[in-house]
């Protein structure tokens, strides 16, 4: 583990950066994005992006969609999961929320939704995984769970070796309960049962990670994820395998724990 100045550290080639406040982990993460799609943009003629839809997400995409110097024309966009039983207007689906924070607001090159009220389910995996396939995914643009899954892979459904890109999976219900303390349901019953996601090869097929976890109800997340044993019980901790990793966090999402590793 390294620690410097910036109040960052390294947990196994994971880069942590640890920000005071949600709006300054947005403004981190945002810049971090910024950079690699230029980057990237030096050597190709586009960049493939996949994006989560959670309200921990906000900062950060916010802060993404001001950067005037990205050219979104470049951008082809996926989106890494949607819940199964919902309307096709319900504001409550993933597609929704990235419409209203990303994609209405700046001009992609192309982006792909998941069609989850599809009457044909398994058919709709298989269009987005060959869309998934056609080239390199550069840069995922992820969260953590509060039972730290990645995209809809619950520990009881993880798997770091499934043969699939796109899957349907039933929902955990601590997974679930998310979504209500999250304020985007009412009561748990509202929440539907299964989902669409995109699996953990497909997300760890990116080039790079872009990782925004903030609020106190991720900070046992987060531990298990840098400091606990690389297992789907914690999804999220085989982010510690991949070749680039940045995750950025606020206090509250560190813990106590790692507020003192960067001396806040």
């Amino acid at each position: 583990m390294l620690i410097n100045e910036e109040r960052s550290l390294t947990v196994d080639g994971v880069r942590v950066m640890v920000a005071s406040n949600r709006n300054e982990m947005g403004k981190r993460s945002a810049a971090n994005v910024s950079k690699l799609i230029k980057k990237i943009l030096q050597k190709k003629d586009e960049v493939r992006m996949i994006f989560a839809a959670a309200p921990s997400q906000d900062e950060f995409l916010d802060e993404l969609v001001k950067d005037k110097s990205i050219d979104w024309s470049k951008i082809v966009a996926f989106h890494m999961d949607e819940y199964i039983g919902l309307n096709k207007d319900s504001e409550q689906l993933f597609s929704k929320y990235l419409m209203r924070n990303l994609f209405s607001k700046v001009n992609f090159k192309k982006v792909h939704i998941i069609n989850s009220y599809s009457g044909e389910i398994y058919n709709e995996c298989e269009r987005y995984e060959t869309l998934l396939k056609e080239k390199q995914i550069d840069i995922v643009c992820m969260g953590i769970g509060e039972n730290g899954h990645i995209a809809f892979n619950d520990p009881p459904v993880a798997d770091f070796k499934d043969k699939k890109f796109v899957k349907v999976v039933k929902l955990d219900e601590k997974c679930r309960q998310q979504q209500v303390n999250d304020g985007c349901f009412l009561r748990l019953s509202y929440v539907p049962s299964a989902a669409i996601t995109l699996t953990i090869p497909a997300l760890l097929s990116a080039a790079h990670l872009n990782i925004v976890v903030p609020g106190v109800r991720k900070a046992e997340a987060v531990r298990n994820t840098l400091y606990g044993v690389i297992s789907t019980s914690c999804p999220a901790s085989i982010i510690r395998k991949h070749k680039d990793a940045a995750m950025y966090i606020d206090i509250d999402s560190a813990g106590k724990f790692l507020e003192l590793q960067v001396g806040i």
